[in-house]
Order: C-alpha cells, then sequence, then structure tokens
C-alpha cells in the first residue's frame, strides 16, 4: 500500500487547544492553520438534526445549566453502560440550542480558552459542511471527518443516524471514496451498516482499553491484533487507534503500523495535544502541565513510524511537524 502524501492533518474538534471545541470558530481557526480535515462529533437534537458536541451530555459544553426555562430538563440517562445527570441533546429542539451558547470543556488546563465562552452557538452538521465548502478555494479541498457518537444509544431511543447521515452526505454530493469526508466510529455494527449504505470511506477507532460499546467485538485489543485488523478491512478502510497503540509514551513502538498496513488499512492514531499534562516525559518542558511540551517532537516520532494522518488539537503545530518531517525524510 502506498501511504498518503502528505499525511493528513486531522482537526480534532477544530483547533480545541484554541478555541472551545466544535464550534465554528474553532473549525475557522483550525482552516486557516492549514487542516486538511475538520472533525465534527455527531449528536442528535429531539427534531433529528445532527448537531456538533463532545457527548450528548452538554453539561460541560454549553451554558444550559445557566438557563431556567431549561431546569426541567436535567436528568439521569444511562448511556453505553454509564449513567450521566446533566441535560442531553435528544431533550432539545435545534431551535432551543441555538439559545445556548459554548464554553470550555477543560477550563482548567486550557483557561485561555475559556476566556471565549458565551460567544459561539452549538453548530450544526449543515452549517459545518457549509464552512467546509466556503474554505474550499482553487486546489485546496477542506474535508471533514465526523463521528457517529454513542449511535447504539440513539438507535435505542428510536433515532438511528446512519440513514440520516448519509442522505444528507449525499445532499452535500459526497457518496463515495472520493469525497473528501471520513466517516469514524468507536462502534462496529453501525460502520457495517454505514458500509451497506455508502462508499465514503470508513474508519474503525479504537482505544487502548474497552471495547466496542456496541459489543461487536471482544475488545479494542483483539481488534487490533493480524486477525483483527482482516476483519476490520472487510468494512472500514483505515482505523483510528489511540496513539498509546502505536506507541506509549517513551516506550518502544509496536507493530501495529506495519500490521495494519498488511491487512490494507490506513492509520489515522488520535490525539496529539501540546499541553505537558498529555506528553510523554521525555517531551515536556518545565514542570506546569498546563504549559506546553515539545508536540512537534511527538508528532515526528509518529510520521516516522509510517502513520497517515493525525488528529491534533493544534493544527498549526501539527502542519510544523509534517513539514518538518517531510524535509527530514530519507533520500530529501
Amino acid at each position: 500500500m502506498v501511504p498518503l502524501s502528505p499525511p493528513i492533518i486531522i482537526a480534532h474538534r477544530g483547533v480545541s487547544g484554541m478555541r472551545p471545541e466544535h464550534t465554528l470558530a474553532s473549525y475557522q481557526l483550525a482552516i486557516e492553520q492549514g487542516a486538511d480535515f475538520i472533525e465534527p462529533d455527531l449528536v442528535l437534537t429531539k427534531d433529528d438534526v445532527f448537531v456538533a458536541r463532545h457527548e450528548n451530555d452538554i453539561t460541560d459544553t454549553t451554558d444550559v445549566s445557566k438557563h431556567p426555562e431549561f431546569a426541567d430538563r436535567k436528568t439521569v440517562k444511562v448511556i453505553d453502560g454509564e449513567k450521566h445527570h446533566g441535560w442531553f441533546t435528544e431533550d432539545f429542539t435545534l431551535a432551543e440550542l441555538k439559545t445556548l451558547r459554548a464554553k470550555e470543556r477543560l477550563p482548567l488546563l486550557r483557561p485561555d480558552n475559556a476566556k471565549f465562552d458565551g460567544q459561539f452557538e452549538v453548530p450544526t452538521l449543515a452549517e459545518i459542511i457549509a464552512l467546509a465548502k466556503k474554505n474550499s478555494v482553487g486546489d485546496r479541498v477542506v474535508g471533514i471527518y465526523p463521528e457517529t457518537k454513542h449511535p447504539s444509544y440513539f438507535a435505542s431511543i428510536g433515532k438511528p443516524m446512519e440513514k440520516r447521515l448519509v442522505e444528507q452526505l449525499e445532499a452535500a454530493g459526497w457518496h463515495d471514496a472520493h469525497a473528501p469526508v471520513f466517516i469514524q466510529s468507536f462502534e462496529v455494527n453501525n460502520l457495517k451498516l454505514l458500509h451497506r449504505l455508502t462508499g465514503i470511506r470508513l474508519i474503525q477507532l479504537m482505544d487502548s482499553s474497552g471495547a466496542p460499546a456496541d459489543n461487536a467485538a471482544p475488545s479494542y485489543a483483539a481488534m487490533a491484533t493480524p486477525e483483527g485488523l482482516k476483519a476490520v478491512a472487510a468494512y472500514a478502510w483505515g482505523i483510528g487507534p489511540n496513539k498509546d497503540m502505536i506507541r506509549k509514551g517513551d516506550k518502544a513502538p509496536t507493530t501495529l503500523v506495519a500490521d495494519a498496513h498488511a491487512a490494507g488499512l490506513r492509520l489515522h492514531p488520535w490525539t496529539f495535544r501540546a499541553e505537558n499534562y498529555f506528553l510523554p516525559s521525555s517531551l515536556r518542558v518545565g514542570i506546569n502541565p498546563r504549559a506546553h511540551g515539545r508536540l512537534s517532537d511527538e508528532i515526528q516520532r509518529y510520521l516516522a513510524l509510517g502513520i497517515d494522518g493525525f488528529f491534533t488539537d493544534f493544527t498549526y503545530i501539527g502542519v510544523q511537524a509534517r513539514d518538518a518531517a517531510a524535509r527530514n525524510a530519507p533520500g530529501q
């Protein structure tokens, strides 16, 4: 398999290291900094509109708690086996959600982002598609990389995602592997259904522990074996593994890149973040967990292993790292 050249840069929830995640401002800044794809996590509203939120629980990502008119919407739900106490997108119409404003999800770690609290709306998938198309000028094409969040949960409450998503992407002119779109999921059965519904490239997400919420595989670790990867390749174009599955901290790398490529899969690991808190000890600068360490060096370590793209909260550092890796590549 010939790797993508150059590897793609996926703006994780936009440039979420610099703006509150999943806002049009975050996506726009990521595009300006050179992102190839912008990544929205998709959940559904009461009236079946896709919006971008990290979770359907919007307690920590909006100012909903400050809206007395919605106080009675606070409830307890069990999602993927975990109990959540808060407010949920499926209990709000789009018009109601548009009265809320986004806020920083990690204010202690990213206080500068919190300065933007209250400024931005919750965006719809339609608005994100329009933004990507608006910024696709000349030879540059800005793609989208949506994740279906909790698809089996939404199906259980009568809101299956797959057909709705495919129809909306087709309306945008995107229906096959040539489209500037990847659809990703931590679950398996919804990707298999999407594989039957569309030719758009699909990405099986994998974590360094646990198993898919739809119980379609014994564990992510089993999926990452040579045999498991062959099974994934039957319905997915690539995998999005936790970067620890490729190389954990300063330890020696695993064989996942080679094994995935041998199975015909591409790899887009997640998530590369600049704060010391998220970096291996050898790449931290100082002792402040919020301070930025040597993220470019970390990304270059993974690019040297042959990854085909990567998710990052800091698009501009990702661009710098990719450029540096290209300059330092053998034969350059």
